[in-house]
């Protein structure tokens, strides 16, 4: 009696979506203003300023960064905008910030960019496990986008889904 194995998952009309798709290969660096920083300690405006402009921001071209400052030096904001100005005049994608919060921005930018309406009408599971670590917030993000199409979303995998939302 041998009866052959039907795949009712890959039959079935249920879609998957993989965060790690929206998970940009960008190369991630910091860009840490802490030697800039007289003594690594204090902000001498004149200074910095001549850094600023003389800093050849091309290096980051093809990269995305996160701006800080190591130490506990109490910077003016301003220092961390210029430094941010100068990234964006070259179309380098930047965050004054964690590397998390650069990941959180990559990962947005990228669901915000993509077309879900080939989802519309469709019952989703958004995988449960990923390569990557995913930030949160991009499941907010993800859904904001998702739930004005698809007719019903669930968590998980195919055998172990957790619904989450229905039409």
């Amino acid at each position: 009696m041998s009866q052959e194995i039907i795949n009712r998952v890959a039959k079935s009309k249920l879609k998957t979506i993989d965060l790690d798709f929206f998970c940009p290969k960008t190369e991630r660096i910091s860009f840490d203003i802490k030697p800039w920083l007289k003594d690594e300690l204090f902000l001498l405006e004149k200074d910095f300023r001549k850094k600023v402009e003389n800093f050849e921001w091309q290096n980051f071209n093809n990269k995305a960064v996160f701006i800080i400052c190591s130490n506990d030096a109490i910077i003016p904001d301003w220092a961390f905008i210029l430094v941010s100005s100068q990234l964006n005049n070259q179309g380098i994608t930047n965050v004054i910030g964690s590397k998390e919060v650069l990941d959180i921005k990559l990962i947005t930018d990228s669901i915000n960019t993509f077309d879900f309406s080939i989802y519309k009408d469709k019952p989703v599971i958004i995988k449960g496990c990923s390569d990557q670590k995913i930030p949160l917030s991009a499941y907010s993000v993800l859904l904001e986008k998702l739930q004005h199409h698809a007719k019903s979303i669930m968590f998980g995998e195919a055998c172990s889904s957790v619904p989450i939302y229905k039409s």
